[in-house]
């Protein structure tokens, strides 16, 4: 009989190579000196995972295959952590997936195959299990593996377990029941280009009974239900060492609120507090934020 986790999580689980870099991003025909490199687990999910975890909360997680090179690292990672990794496909004839992410302070940039690899039309991640979500508390579900995100949606709301989503946009059945749908700036930039950030919302929030955030990297963040106004919030001020991860830190941090039945306002809050204590350290998955750095970082404003 396997052991319940309070949250199943869904979607991409990747190694991930970064570098960051000491004197500013790099330039073309100059050289760039490497300051710090890792290879750590990476991906919307994984990085979700890395928080919940550290944030004192149990998890399962399922999506991407893991290959050869990933495999080892994943599970040496995961070895002392409250994390299940069992629903993961582990196969032996690829190296797995990566990325590899360039970082200088508040600039990035991620490269990989991924183009490359949805293109062949097969498919490299799982069939989300019934009995993998059955029993947990709360979920999050990506968008990126089609059907299969469907399905593991469809297996949430069986269940009635609220599920968090990411970069859907308002016409996706994932928004439409999603307990809480985080946009980001670049989803929104690329879907809705030309909308202003109060149009956006106002169209998504409408299309679901659930939570509808934008976020704007380190501008403000609007978020509204249907028939409600739209209400504004200013993220933290830190210092800033890289961004790698923010995003899938704010959404880790709404699974973690939904989880203990937070208001709305103080989802908001605290995963933004969640991203900001992340992007103040490098890498995330070795200083993933502590509850208590988050709290404190809500009551006083300053993280240490």
């Amino acid at each position: 009989m396997k052991k319940n986790c309070e949250v199943y999580l869904f979607g991409q689980v990747l190694g991930t190579h970064s570098f960051l870099l000491r004197d500013g991003f790099l330039r073309p025909d100059e050289y760039s000196e490497i300051s710090q490199q890792y290879f750590l687990p990476g991906g919307e999910t994984g990085t979700a995972a890395t928080v919940l975890d550290a944030l004192g909360t149990s998890v399962r997680m399922d999506g991407t295959w893991i290959g050869t090179q990933v495999g080892p690292m994943l599970r040496a990672f995961y070895a002392d952590k409250n994390v299940d990794l069992s629903p993961l496909r582990f196969v032996d004839d690829d190296p797995g997936v990566m990325d590899y992410v360039v970082i200088a302070g508040l600039v990035r940039s991620p490269m990989g195959r991924f183009q490359t690899l949805f293109a062949t039309g097969r498919r490299w991640w799982s069939v989300p299990r019934e009995e993998d979500i059955a029993g947990c508390k709360v979920a999050a579900v990506d968008p990126y593996f089609g059907d299969e995100s469907l399905l593991a949606a469809e297996f949430c709301t069986r269940h009635g377990i609220p599920y968090v989503t990411i970069d859907c946009p308002h016409d996706s059945p994932l928004h439409h029941g999603a307990a809480v749908n985080v946009v980001s700036h670049e989803c929104s930039d690329e879907v809705y280009a030309g909308m202003a950030p109060e149009t956006v919302v106002a169209l998504l929030k409408e299309e679901t009974d659930g939570l509808t955030i934008l976020t704007q990297g380190g501008g403000e963040m609007l978020y509204a239900r249907k028939g409600g106004p739209i209400q504004r919030m200013k993220s933290f001020a830190v210092e800033v060492k890289s961004t790698l991860g923010a995003g899938d830190t704010f959404k880790a941090g709404c699974v973690y609120a939904l989880l203990h039945g937070m208001s709305d306002d103080d989802m908001v809050r605290f995963a933004s507090a969640c991203s900001a204590v992340a992007i103040s350290r490098f890498p995330l998955p070795l200083n993933p934020p502590r509850l208590e750095e988050v709290q404190r970082l809500i009551k006083t404003g300053r993280i240490d």
